[in-house]
C-alpha cells in the first residue's frame, strides 16, 4: 500500500545538459534555466510536481557538490541535509546506490522514486496516480519498477523497454522482458509496431531494501564501497566518508548495473505526456508555437519570413531576423549560436572546439 510517510524522493540534478549549449554552462547546467520561459527552472518545476506526493523533508536533490548553493537557492523549501553532494560524476548506479543506503538507514520501509531534474511532464495529475500506483506495487512485492512511456512516434533518440503484455506481470505492471539502446530508425518503427516496447523514461520506483539487494548481488563493488558508510550517514561524518569513498567507485549507469541483470524488474505503462527535454529541438517540439511554429523566448521580435525556428534572447534585447527556417538562434551576451535545428548534435563538436581555442569560461 502507498504511504506517504514512507515515500521518499531522489531528483537527479547533477548532469551538464551539454546539448543546451550556449544557455547551459557547467556553472549553471540546464536544470538551474527556466528554459522553458515560464519564471522557473527546471528543477523547481520537478520539486513542485512531487510536493503532493510526500512530506517536503522527504524530497532530495542528488547533485555535484559544486551546485549546492544554487539548489539552496532555487529550493529554499528544503534543508542541507536533503542535498546528496556528489564528489565526483561517476553516472547513475554510484548515486542511486549511495540515496538508497542513506535512506534505509534513515528509514527500512522506505520507498524510494528516482526521477531526473530535466523532464517537461504534462497531464501531471496521471502522473502522479501512475507513480502511487506503482509505490503500491513495490511496497507489496519484490519488484523493481520503471515508468514506461507510449511511444507517439518512432523515436531514435529514446531508448526503449519490451514488456510481457501476456504471463508474468502484478497488477497494472509488467515484467520486463530487456532495455533496447536507442535505435537506427527502422528498427524504432519495428518497435512500434510490435505494440510492447515503451519508451525509458528514466524514472524508478523501488522499496530501497529490495534495490540494496540487487546491489549486492549485481554490483557487489558499488554496494561494498558505500555500504562501509552506514555508521555515518545521516549524521555529521556522512559528506567526509562520501568525499573520501565516493570518487572509488565504478562510472557506471543503474541500467547497466543493475536493470539489464535483475530478474524482478517491472514497468507500468505510463498515461501522461512526457517529454525527455535533451536537445534544442526537444525544446522547440514541446514549447508553445506563435505563428509559422516559431518558439519565442524573447521580450520582443520583428520577424520577417521565419519558420520552424527557436529564438531565445537575453532580457530587453529587440530581435531583428528574417529568411530564417529550422534554425536555433540562442543569444546569451558572450555567446551567440545560430545553427540548423536539424543538425544540433554537431553543437557537442563546437564546445569541444570552443575548448581547445582556451574559451573554458564559455562553457
Amino acid at each position: 500500500m502507498y504511504q506517504p510517510a514512507h515515500t521518499y524522493v531522489a531528483i537527479m540534478a547533477g548532469g551538464v545538459g551539454s546539448r543546451f549549449w550556449p544557455a547551459s554552462r557547467e556553472a549553471r547546467p540546464k536544470q538551474f534555466l527556466d528554459i522553458l520561459g515560464v519564471g522557473k527552472s527546471l528543477l523547481q518545476l520537478t520539486f513542485e510536481r512531487f510536493r503532493p506526493l510526500c512530506p517536503v523533508e522527504n524530497i532530495y536533490i542528488v547533485s555535484n557538490a559544486m551546485y549546492t548553493d544554487l539548489i539552496l537557492e532555487q529550493l529554499p523549501e528544503i534543508s542541507r541535509a536533503q542535498i546528496l553532494a556528489e564528489p565526483s560524476r561517476n553516472n547513475t548506479a554510484p548515486c542511486i546506490a549511495y540515496t538508497a543506503l542513506k535512506l534505509h538507514a534513515l528509514n527500512p520501509e522506505s520507498n524510494l522514486v528516482v526521477a531526473p531534474s530535466d523532464h517537461v511532464i504534462l497531464q501531471e495529475s496521471l502522473f502522479l496516480e501512475n507513480i502511487r500506483e506503482a509505490l503500491a506495487v513495490s511496497a507489496s512485492q519484490n519488484a523493481l519498477l520503471t515508468l514506461g512511456i507510449q511511444p507517439t512516434r518512432p523515436d531514435t533518440g529514446y531508448g526503449y523497454i519490451q514488456y510481457q503484455k501476456e504471463g508474468q506481470h502484478t497488477g497494472s505492471a509488467y515484467k520486463v522482458q530487456r532495455f533496447a539502446e536507442k535505435p537506427p530508425l527502422e528498427q524504432a518503427k519495428a518497435f512500434i509496431e510490435a505494440g510492447n516496447y515503451l519508451w525509458n523514461a528514466g524514472i524508478f520506483i523501488w522499496k530501497t531494501e529490495h534495490l540494496l539487494a540487487a546491489f549486492r548481488e549485481f554490483a557487489g563493488d558499488i554496494y561494498d564501497i558505500l555500504s562501509a558508510g552506514i555508521p555515518y550517514f545521516n549524521g555529521p561524518g556522512e559528506q567526509a566518508f562520501i568525499d573520501d569513498a565516493y570518487p572509488q567507485t565504478p562510472n557506471i549507469s543503474i541500467d547497466y548495473a543493475i536493470l539489464e541483470k535483475a530478474r524482478n524488474i517491472y514497468t507500468i505503462p505510463a498515461r501522461f505526456d512526457w517529454s525527455d527535454l535533451g536537445t534544442w529541438a526537444s525544446l522547440h517540439a514541446e514549447a508553445p508555437k506563435t505563428t509559422h511554429h516559431n518558439v519565442l523566448n524573447a521580450d520582443s521580435a520583428l520577424l520577417y519570413n521565419v519558420h520552424d525556428t527557436l529564438i531565445r534572447a537575453p532580457k530587453g534585447k529587440l530581435v531583428v531576423a528574417k529568411n530564417l527556417e529550422n534554425f536555433i538562434v540562442v543569444d546569451e551576451g558572450d555567446v551567440l549560436l545560430i545553427w540548423p535545428k536539424d543538425q544540433e548534435q554537431e553543437i557537442k563538436t563546437v564546445t569541444a572546439e570552443v575548448k581547445a581555442l582556451g574559451k573554458t569560461n564559455l562553457l
